[in-house]
């Protein structure tokens, strides 16, 4: 396959990226699955997150994203409230460990995103995001649009 073509240089981003991650990950010397980061991730950045919403917003089956719950829960990194909104659900929360881990996972993205990015300037940067938005709305335009077909 060639080095040029989208689906190749997409590929290896994606995987260079994914490494460049787990190798910051482990130099914090944190042992959590990229699942649980995800999940760990999505309770931190919003207050209003249960394992549905979570399970929506990631893309995964509500069972798995169920299961990386209940490892956090065990290790004390969330905690669970209960929904004012909806008594059928939990909304679900930081602790100050879920805090100290998030900023040793901030701090290996930072890592990463250096790495990855050294040598690109703010103009280079800018039109990746522009090209990637665009590429990414495509995708999601093409699917609610063909959800009514």
């Amino acid at each position: 396959m060639s080095k040029n073509s989208l689906s190749e240089t997409l590929h290896q981003l994606m995987h260079t990226y994914t490494n460049l991650l787990l190798e910051g990950i482990k130099r914090q010397k944190l042992e959590l699955s990229v699942t649980h980061i995800r999940t760990l991730k999505s309770v931190y950045y919003n207050s209003e997150s249960t394992a549905k919403s979570i399970a929506e917003r990631i893309e995964r089956d509500k069972a798995q994203i169920t299961r990386a719950l209940n490892d956090l829960l065990a290790a004390d990194l969330i905690v669970k409230k209960a929904n004012p909104l909806d008594g059928r659900s939990q909304l679900l929360q930081p602790t100050a460990k879920g805090e100290a881990v998030m900023e040793k996972l901030n701090a290996a993205e930072d890592w990463a995103r250096g790495q990855l990015t050294k040598n690109l300037t703010i103009v280079e940067l800018s039109l990746f995001f522009q090209v990637s938005r665009t590429m990414i709305d495509n995708v999601k335009n093409s699917a609610s649009n063909s959800v009514g077909e």
